[in-house]
């Protein structure tokens, strides 16, 4: 039988094979996730059942996993929020803790006593003492200094310096990247730079603490193209508002119990 008309069969083979509804596997291309943003710990508060005092913790839900990024200076009130919220502490398989200062991991001990199944990703200017007590609470811990991957769709900065030393999350999510900070000691407008630089990427949401930063970072981050903004914890009531009037229906209050959903 000549070369053409094994071909030919072959083509005709396909042909049925698709009319009759069968299709062949098709290589899944990875699509950036949806995420959900929980405030769990601040000291603005957005849902009045929960408890607000001096700090930071916020959820990043994704279809993979639950991350918490720092602890709140309170473990009582952390865990409280999280119940009242119907988040169930065993649920959290990772937790990253941004920098030293007791308002962010204060509240890392005792949440370990109710999770220790987890791995923490601290600075790794962190000294001995946290490495020790997160080690006798039975859970494990990653040293971070360079900026790297944590798990799919989710990076650090690297330890920047402030001081103290300090790291960011990076969510590359479905509408860009999602930076999350704790207290930005480093300066908010590095963070954002460092991170766009990292990732190569469109930046979608900036959220957390943002040290009382100048008002003119503002216009730094309309030059960087920063698309919506979430300030809260450290930032200033002054700030907030000037973000407020610069970002108008982009700007996002946020606070203990609000929810963001990024589709």
């Amino acid at each position: 039988m000549r070369l053409i008309d094994i071909n030919l069969k072959i083509l005709i083979l396909i042909g049925t094979l698709i009319l009759a509804g069968i299709s062949f596997p098709v290589q899944a291309e990875k699509v950036n996730p949806e995420i959900t943003l929980i405030s769990v710990y601040d000291n603005y508060q957005v849902d009045p059942k929960l408890k607000t005092a001096w700090g930071f913790a916020t959820i990043i839900k994704t279809p993979q996993e639950l991350i918490l990024f720092d602890t709140g200076g309170n473990s009582e009130i952390l865990l409280s929020n999280m119940e009242k919220l119907s988040i169930n502490p065993a649920s959290i398989k990772k937790v990253v803790i941004s920098h030293i200062h007791g308002d962010h991991v204060g509240g890392l001990e005792d949440f370990l006593e109710r999770n220790s199944n987890v791995t923490v990703f601290i600075p790794s200017s962190f000294p001995k003492s946290v490495k020790n007590m997160i080690i006798q609470k039975g859970a494990n811990f990653v040293e971070v200094s360079a900026p790297g991957k944590i798990s799919d769709f989710a990076y650090t900065t690297g330890e920047l310096y402030g001081p103290p030393e300090e790291q960011s999350l990076i969510i590359d999510s479905k509408k860009g990247l999602v930076i999350i900070t704790g207290c930005a000691h480093p300066g908010i407008v590095n963070i954002v730079k460092s991170a766009k630089k990292l990732m190569k990427k469109d930046i979608y949401l900036v959220l957390g603490g943002f040290h009382y930063p100048p008002i003119s970072c503002i216009k730094e981050f309309r030059k960087l193209q920063v698309e919506k903004v979430a300030p809260s914890h450290c930032t200033g009531d002054l700030a907030r508002e000037a973000f407020r009037k610069e970002y108008k229906e982009d700007f996002i209050d946020y606070g203990a119990g609000k929810i963001i959903e990024i589709k």
